[in-house]
């Protein structure tokens, strides 16, 4: 089994929009998912509480929990636990991190969601766990050139040495619209530019951890 922590030290930043999306996407590809929400928000558990049909399994827990949550999941076939981890509670995303394979740390272009990202990133080099950066909500290219909040962000982050994934999430209502019913972007009807983001996303998340990428849409 695989432990992905999703962090964003920054409201706002949609770290539980990544996480859903993770958890959603390798579900669609026939891999048994639990989604663990330790966000007191439990923004992520409202989402699938509101999905119709098969889903990821669901556990609402703590930091604290999380190590005898992951022994549970093992026993039970669990191929991928994605985390989704409160704001700014340090203690809890330190269990997360602890626990996890993958840190992704979820930011937005903003000057406060990079200053936040660096605190994070001393605490994931500390616990020597490997860590992305996925870029959200930027806006997006003008005729295919990215925008200068954008650039910064991106020339900031390399001065940082923290890896960017290739895919960044753009600003899109599409991702929202479709957490009303409980769905991924993947599963709108067209999935149009957001549900290949996602995809895409996912694929670059499953090759890093799992050594190879499923892109053939299983379920």
């Amino acid at each position: 089994m695989r432990t992905i922590a999703v962090i964003a030290r920054k409201g706002g930043s949609g770290k539980s929009t990544v996480a859903v999306h993770l958890a959603l996407a390798a579900h669609m590809r026939g891999r048994k998912v639990l989604l663990a929400d330790t966000d007191a928000q439990r923004s992520a558990s409202q989402v699938l509480k509101g999905r119709r049909g098969a889903g990821p399994e669901l556990a609402e827990t703590s930091g604290a929990k999380l190590f005898t949550l992951q022994l549970a999941s093992i026993r039970a076939d669990v191929d991928l636990m994605v985390v989704d981890t409160p704001a700014v509670v340090e203690d809890e995303i330190s269990h997360a991190i602890v626990a996890a394979d993958l840190c992704l740390l979820v930011i937005r272009p903003t000057f406060l969601d990079l200053a936040a990202a660096i605190q994070t990133s001393e605490i994931v080099r500390r616990l020597r766990k490997p860590a992305l950066v996925v870029l959200n909500q930027a806006p997006s290219p003008r005729a295919g050139v990215e925008t200068p909040s954008v650039k910064r962000a991106l020339e900031a982050l390399k001065l940082l040495r923290l890896p960017v994934i290739p895919t960044i999430l753009r600003a899109r209502i599409s991702y929202q619209a479709a957490f009303e019913t409980g769905r991924s972007v993947e599963e709108l009807d067209p999935p149009a530019e957001a549900g290949r983001e996602a995809a895409d996303l996912w694929a670059f998340v499953e090759g890093f951890l799992f050594g190879r990428a499923v892109t053939e849409r299983t379920g």
